[in-house]
C-alpha cells in the first residue's frame, strides 16, 4: 500500500498518542467516523494509481500527513442529514476528490511562496524543481475535477460538478488576488481586499467540502446552502489563524517556515492591523514594503507584531467568524456529527497565537 489505512490514522497525521487524544480531527477520524475512514484511504489508493509513475514519497507525504479537516467536514456535514450507516459511495469518492483540490493548492502554494518546506518535510519543488512540482500539482487538480465529475448519477449532482469548477476558478482567483496586493494601499483598502482574498483563497473550499456533503448524501439544497455557509465561515477563521500562527508559532512546530508573509509583503490580518499601528516607518513597515533585512530584523519585526493591539485584534476577528459560524448550525438536529462540527469550528482558533 502506497498511503496510509485506518488503523494507521492518528499516525498518518503525524501526530504522537497525546497530540492525537488532544486533536479532535484525529479523535473523529478514528472514533465517530472509523468506518468511512477505510473506505476514504481504499478510494484514494485507487485514485492516485493512475498516477504512479510520475509521483514520488515526496507527494505521498502530502497525502499520508495532516488533519484533513476539509474531507473530515464533508463527511460529517453528510452524516448530519445521513445519520449512521453506509454513506453512498459517491461521498467517499467526493471526501478524497476534495482532499486532492487541496493538495493541488499546497503544492502551487509552495512554488509560488518558494518554500522548501511543508509539514516538517521538504516541499515537492525543494525535491523535484519548480517546474515538475507545477506540473505534479496541476495532475492533482485535473484528477480531483475527474473525481467529482466521476459521481454524478443525478440532475443534483451535475450541478454540483458547476459549483466545483466555480470554486476551483475563484481558489485560482484568490492566489493572483494575494499576489496582486499593495501594501502601499490605505488601512480600509488592505482589509477589503484581504477578506475578498481569503474568501476565493481559503473558504470557498471549505464551503464546497460541506456543501458537497449534504448533496451527495442526498440533503435538501436548503440544508446544502445553510451548510456550505457554515464551512465558509469556518475558512475565514481558519486562514485568520494561519496568518497569525506565521507570525506567532515556532518553525519546529509548524513545520515551515514563519514569517513568510512579512519577508514576502503579504499583507495577511494581522499585519494590515498591525502595520498600520506600527506606522511607515517602522521595522516591520520597511520590512513588508521589500527594503533589505537580515535574519535578526525579521525576528524583531515579527516579536514587534505579536506585542500590537492589531495582533489580538486580528485573533478576535477570528473567533468571530468561528462563532458565526456555529449559528448556521443550529437548524439542524442535534446529534453527533453536528457536536464534531461545532467541535472543529471551536478548535480551529483554540490554537492560540
Amino acid at each position: 500500500m502506497l498511503l496510509t489505512t485506518a488503523a494507521g490514522t492518528a499516525g498518518a497525521t503525524g501526530a504522537t498518542t497525546h497530540q492525537a487524544a488532544q486533536d479532535p480531527a484525529s479523535r473523529l477520524w478514528s472514533g465517530l467516523l472509523a468506518q468511512d475512514v477505510t473506505r476514504y484511504h481504499e478510494v484514494l489508493e485507487t485514485t492516485l494509481r493512475p498516477q504512479v509513475d510520475y509521483l514520488t514519497d515526496t507527494e505521498y507525504a502530502l497525502y499520508r500527513h495532516g488533519k484533513k479537516i476539509r474531507p473530515l467536514m464533508m463527511l460529517l456535514s453528510a452524516r448530519l442529514v445521513h445519520g449512521p450507516g453506509p454513506l453512498p459511495p459517491k461521498v467517499i469518492n467526493g471526501a478524497v476528490s476534495l482532499e486532492m483540490l487541496h493538495v493541488a493548492t499546497l503544492i502551487h502554494d509552495d512554488v509560488v511562496d518558494d518554500s522548501l518546506l511543508r509539514r516538517g518535510l521538504p516541499s515537492v519543488n525543494a525535491v523535484r524543481g519548480t517546474e515538475t512540482a507545477v506540473l505534479v500539482g496541476d495532475l492533482q487538480f485535473v484528477q480531483a475535477i475527474r473525481g467529482f465529475v466521476e459521481t454524478v448519477d443525478a440532475q443534483r449532482d451535475i450541478e454540483l460538478v458547476k459549483t466545483v469548477m466555480d470554486t476551483a476558478f475563484r481558489i485560482c482567483c484568490g492566489e493572483l488576488d494575494e499576489l496582486r496586493t499593495d501594501p502601499d494601499w490605505d488601512t480600509g483598502a488592505l482589509l477589503r481586499h484581504y477578506w475578498q482574498t481569503i474568501e476565493r483563497k481559503t473558504a470557498v473550499l471549505f464551503g464546497l467540502a460541506c456543501e458537497a456533503g449534504v448533496i451527495l448524501a442526498g440533503g435538501r439544497s436548503a440544508d446544502a446552502r445553510r451548510i456550505g455557509f457554515h464551512g465558509r465561515r469556518v475558512g475565514r477563521a481558519f486562514q485568520v489563524m494561519d496568518d497569525l500562527l506565521d507570525l506567532a508559532q515556532p518553525e519546529g512546530t509548524s513545520g515551515k517556515p514563519r514569517g513568510i508573509d512579512l519577508a514576502r509583503g503579504r499583507s495577511s490580518l494581522p499585519l494590515i492591523h498591525a502595520l498600520a499601528e506600527l506606522g511607515p516607518g517602522h521595522l516591520a513597515s520597511r520590512i513588508a514594503r521589500g527594503e533589505p533585512y537580515d535574519a535578526t530584523d525579521l525576528r524583531s519585526a515579527m516579536a514587534a507584531v505579536r506585542a500590537t493591539v492589531g495582533f489580538a485584534t486580528a485573533y478576535a476577528d477570528a473567533r468571530t467568524q468561528a462563532l458565526a459560524a456555529l449559528n448556521h448550525l443550529r437548524a439542524f438536529p442535534e446529534n453527533p456529527y453536528r457536536e464534531a462540527l461545532t467541535e472543529i469550528a471551536l478548535h480551529v482558533v483554540d490554537r492560540e497565537p
